[in-house]
């Protein structure tokens, strides 16, 4: 009996001592998960939301951004449509010089059989079973030149095979080059349409509430670029009255003077671009309305630059596809010195550009989403202008 109690008592001991740990392991490991959690939810506030002036600001940059894909897409789609040409035009010429090689070939194979069917009869044989000697020695003069005719064949094929050979080396290497260019220009279309993604989504994620006061940004930031421009407008009526009183001062002592026009040219040459300029905003007036299309350059729709060189090509001037080629063309401009027709470009990166038709404004085609539409060239930071012609 002492034994059994003394065994009862063992097992009641050792129970509890292996209860103890597993509940201090328990309790430190709930302790630890809310530490953990507490920690977290700490060290990972939620993100704020961005105001509405961050918002158009991103948006903005986007929509700049991809006009500068834009730019890259048309410029990859020239060479690509220079090179498809190229090719089109190599494969041309192999085709033409197979069909010489083959020509040559075939006459080459002719000589080579006439020859053949000649020399198996020998010298002797041939006069002793020609007709006469006079025939023999005919038929001998006829082989010497078969022979002379068949080297000139011979030299005739190798010089073809030469040509094709070299053609086809070209034809390979504008092969490669086109599929490079047609490799760049996927990449380039996937740029454009992954900012305007990105555009649509942040404006998709707004409330009603915030469209509204996006709204309103959008109309102080035209507001202040009208303002700016009805300035520049006053100022031109100025500077057209300067120069009308200052002809009629000047007509009584030249018999009628020269006009000289604003700009700092001749009369004949501002009278000139006047009437090309008076072109190039009819056409572009015609497309108010017409939208946005980045690559397109008309007749349905336009870009930037697609407009502008549409309408300067109703003058008979043609300008390079992408806006960093257009504005080499030309002279270059002050803002001050701007004329109707004038090219005016924007952003330090040159994606955009618009066609000055005085008064301090131009008609562009904006950007996605967007109409050809008259608008003030103060609604953008101003790059530079040129005058094309």
């Amino acid at each position: 009996m002492p034994t059994l109690a003394s065994h009862r008592k063992s097992r009641s001991r050792t129970g509890v001592r292996a209860n103890t740990p597993a509940v201090g392991f328990t309790t430190a490991a709930l302790a630890s998960v809310t530490l953990l959690s507490t920690q977290s939810a700490t060290a990972a506030p939620a993100e704020p939301k961005p105001s509405i002036e961050e918002v158009q600001k991103k948006v903005d940059d986007l929509y700049r951004q991809a006009g500068t894909a834009t730019q890259q897409y048309n410029k990859a789609k020239e060479a690509t449509d220079t090179q498809r040409k190229s090719v089109d035009r190599v494969l041309d010429d192999v085709a033409k010089s197979a069909d010489k090689v083959n020509e040559a070939r075939r006459a080459l194979g002719t000589y080579a059989a006439a020859q053949y069917r000649a020399g198996a009869v020998g010298p002797t044989a041939a006069l002793m079973f020609a007709d006469s000697p006079e025939s023999y020695f005919e038929q001998t003069q006829l082989m010497d030149r078969l022979t002379d005719r068949q080297q000139d064949a011979v030299e005739d094929f190798q010089k073809e095979q030469r040509s094709a050979a070299k053609q086809r080396v070209e034809a390979t290497k504008s092969l490669e080059s086109l599929t490079e260019s047609q490799a760049s220009l996927k990449a380039g279309k996937q740029k454009v349409q992954n900012k305007l993604a990105a555009a649509r989504s942040l404006l998709s994620d707004l409330t009603a509430e915030e469209k509204a006061r996006l709204a309103a940004l959008e109309r102080k930031k035209k507001e202040e670029a009208r303002r700016k421009a009805e300035a520049k407008a006053k100022e031109e009526a100025a500077e057209r009255k300067r120069q009308e009183e200052a002809r009629q001062e000047e007509a009584p002592a030249t018999g009628g003077g020269t006009d000289t026009g604003s700009g700092g040219g001749s009369g004949a040459t501002d009278a000139t671009y006047a009437a090309k300029a008076e072109k190039v905003l009819a056409f572009a007036r015609a497309q108010i309305g017409k939208p946005y299309v980045w690559g397109a350059t008309g007749p349905s729709s336009y870009d930037c630059s697609g407009l502008t060189g549409a309408a300067w090509k109703e003058a008979g001037v043609q300008l390079p596809r992408t806006t960093w080629d257009q504005v080499k063309v030309g002279k270059r401009v002050a803002t001050a010195d701007l004329l109707p027709g004038d090219l005016v470009f924007f952003y330090d990166d040159i994606s955009h550009v618009g066609i000055y038709k005085g008064d301090g404004k131009m008609i562009h085609a904006p950007k996605p989403g967007a109409n050809v539409r008259e608008e003030s060239i103060y609604y953008m930071p101003i790059y530079g202008s040129v005058r094309p012609a």
